[in-house]
């Protein structure tokens, strides 16, 4: 049994993208195309952080609450959020009301502006791709770690960030586009244009 669906439009989905449109959509236009700009970086490790332990889709249905939220995900602007914002975002049914979450994207948006000086996060993140890519046939085969997503992590956090396991640094990864694993028959793989 495959792995993939494929849909009435002839394509080839994993299941978990193949019946909700929300999630399908997300599939076929967003998850693993690169991303490269500091606010895009942010953003998508502000949301992978809160996803933590979660189910994605949660996540996704959010995100436009979460971008109210956190003005856009705009590193200096919840840089300087202060406990008032925390007790806002804390009273935001739209959100995940995760203290300890919230209070690691107002961390990791200092640290973001302190990498600055370095480069930028999306330079320091995109530092971390690997020499190649996996090539999963079936789920099974997706990793959900990786040397770089371990060094990564680590790396993170010695900048001051939170929240950056190497399972929710490897997602990451997989969402910016720094690795591909798409299934090798899905229609999705290799479209990003990083991995061949």
């Amino acid at each position: 049994m495959s792995d993939l669906v494929t849909g009435d439009d002839g394509l080839a989905r994993p299941a978990w993208a193949s019946v909700d449109p929300m999630l399908r959509d997300y599939y076929d236009t967003e998850w693993g195309m690169p991303v490269r700009d500091e606010r895009g970086v942010f953003e998508r490790l502000s949301l992978e952080a809160f996803q933590s332990g979660l189910s994605w889709r949660t996540i996704l249905a959010k995100r436009p609450a979460f971008r109210a939220a956190f003005a856009d995900f705009d590193p200096d602007t919840v840089a300087a959020f202060g406990e008032d914002d925390v007790a806002r975002l804390m009273a935001d049914a739209g959100i995940v009301r995760n203290r300890a979450k919230i209070l690691a994207t107002i961390t990791n948006a200092n640290a973001t502006i302190a990498l600055r000086a370095d480069g930028g996060l999306a330079e320091f993140v995109w530092s971390f791709r690997p020499e190649s890519t996996p090539q999963p046939t079936t789920f099974a085969e997706v990793p959900t770690t990786s040397d770089e997503s371990v060094a990564l992590s680590k790396a993170l956090r010695k900048r001051g960030f939170a929240f950056v396991g190497p399972t929710t640094m490897f997602a990451l990864m997989e969402a910016l586009g720094i690795v591909d694993t798409h299934l090798v028959d899905s229609h999705r793989r290799g479209t990003s244009g990083v991995w061949s």
